[in-house]
């Protein structure tokens, strides 16, 4: 199934194939007509390469999909596993220390100094 995001609820509805490719009703454009040359010799295709997109890998969405959309009352930064934790309270420490950090540098700050 595909989605895409509707503006007017504000979240991802199921929509068909050419609409989740082509958002808020764009289409794609297609030439007709081949363009005239810019050079004098014509383009060779490279017979190494094979010409399907195999050099593109495998499609994850579906599979992230299922992790997203699965109803186990985890925060979407959290889903999936160990290195989101790790991400998450790495993120919250440096936060937090920051903040400490500041604070003391107000608090030194405000402070007059010592005369001699």
């Amino acid at each position: 199934m595909y989605y895409k995001f509707s503006g007017f609820a504000q979240r991802l509805v199921g929509a068909t194939a050419a609409a989740a490719y082509n958002p808020q009703g764009l289409k794609p454009i297609v030439s007709t007509e081949s363009p005239a040359p810019i050079f004098g010799t014509t383009s060779k295709l490279a017979p190494d390469f094979p010409a399907t997109d195999s050099y593109l890998g495998k499609n994850k969405v579906p599979d992230l999909q299922k992790i997203f959309q699965k109803a186990d009352g985890l925060p979407v930064h959290l889903k999936r596993g160990v290195p989101d934790r790790l991400l998450y309270r790495t993120t919250m420490a440096l936060t937090i220390g920051g903040t400490i950090y500041c604070l003391v540098a107000l608090y030194m700050a405000s402070q007059p100094r010592q005369q001699k």
